[in-house]
């Protein structure tokens, strides 16, 4: 399926800061909730992620890339607001990765 770029822009992907993480006790799958720094216009905001191939200590303070416009989803008794973005293996989650300058907030296109 192809798209166009009128609706590729229609995703406001952003970077961000973990700020904080724990375990999802209640999720099905082992998964994080993070709380998610994207700078001073849309604050804090919270994921709940499959991601645990990497540590608590790995995620806090790394930057990332999310999709922040998706309506918000309850997954496992965590209002999800973001969708944090990685490369799918059939073994892990890979992070997209952003240089460590970038302000949280700025947006990907």
């Amino acid at each position: 399926m192809e798209i166009n770029f009128e609706n590729f822009i229609k995703f406001n992907i952003q970077v961000g800061t973990i700020v904080d993480v724990k375990e999802n006790k209640k999720a099905r799958k082992p998964a994080y909730v993070i709380d998610i720094d994207f700078g001073e216009k849309d604050g804090i905001k919270k994921s709940s992620a499959q991601i645990t191939n990497y540590s608590k200590n790995e995620l806090l303070n790394r930057k990332i890339i999310a999709v922040t416009n998706f309506p918000q989803k309850n997954i496992a008794g965590v209002l999800s607001k973001v969708l944090i973005l990685g490369a799918i293996t059939d073994k892990e989650v890979k992070l997209l990765g952003v240089n460590p300058n970038v302000e949280n907030g700025t947006k990907i296109g």
